[in-house]
C-alpha cells in the first residue's frame, strides 16, 4: 500500500512537471510566432523601403484608397459577375494587393424588388461572388470581409430601371 501511494505521488509530480514544460513550450512558440507582430498596420516583417519613405512612412489617407476601388454592378436577380464588370474587379484586385494596409469589406446591395429576406441573401451572394473573384485574382481571402445590406441602402432613389440598375451592386469599404 505504501508503495502504491508513493507511485501515485511520483506520477502526480511527473504530471505537474509535464504540464509546466508544455506551458513553457507553448509560451515560447507563441512568442516566436508573434515576433514582429507589434504593428497594427500589416507591416510586420516588411522592409521599410516598401512603404516609400522609410520607417516613418504613414499610409495614404483612407479616402485615397477608397476612391481607387470602383463599384461593380449586377443584373436583376443575379449574383454572377458580369463580363463588363470583370475589368473593374481586376483593377480593384490590383489596388488591394498594392496596399499593405488594406482590409476590405465588400458590401452587397439590391434594388427594392423582392422581400427583405430574399434581398439580404442575394446581397450576400453578390458580396461572396466578388470576394471569390478577388481571391482568384490574388488577393488574400483574409483581407476581404463581406456584408449584405439587401435593399436597405440604395445608391439611387427611384422606382424604375434606371434607379434599380444602380442599386444592384457591390461596393467597397477600406478598413484598417
Amino acid at each position: 500500500m505504501i508503495r502504491s501511494a508513493g507511485w501515485e505521488f511520483g506520477l502526480m509530480r511527473l504530471s505537474a512537471h509535464l504540464k509546466l514544460a508544455t506551458g513553457t513550450v507553448l509560451v515560447a512558440l507563441y512568442m516566436t510566432a508573434c515576433a514582429g507582430c507589434g504593428t497594427t498596420d500589416g507591416s510586420a516583417g516588411r522592409d521599410p523601403s516598401e512603404f516609400g519613405t522609410g520607417a516613418g512612412a504613414t499610409p495614404p489617407p483612407l479616402e485615397e484608397e477608397t476612391t481607387k476601388l470602383q463599384t461593380v454592378y449586377f443584373d436583376f436577380d443575379r449574383a454572377e459577375i458580369r463580363d463588363d464588370q470583370k475589368a473593374i474587379l481586376r483593377e480593384n484586385a490590383g489596388a488591394i494587393r498594392g496596399s499593405v494596409w488594406a482590409q476590405v469589406v465588400v458590401e452587397g446591395h439590391c434594388d427594392e424588388r423582392g422581400s427583405e429576406e430574399y434581398n439580404l441573401a442575394l446581397g450576400a451572394r453578390r458580396a461572396d461572388a466578388v470576394r471569390q473573384y478577388l481571391s482568384d485574382s490574388g488577393v488574400r481571402v483574409e483581407r476581404i470581409d463581406t456584408v449584405s445590406f439587401g435593399e436597405s441602402q440604395p445608391a439611387v432613389r427611384g422606382h424604375d430601371e434606371s434607379a434599380w440598375s444602380r442599386n444592384r451592386r457591390a461596393s467597397f469599404r477600406v478598413v484598417r
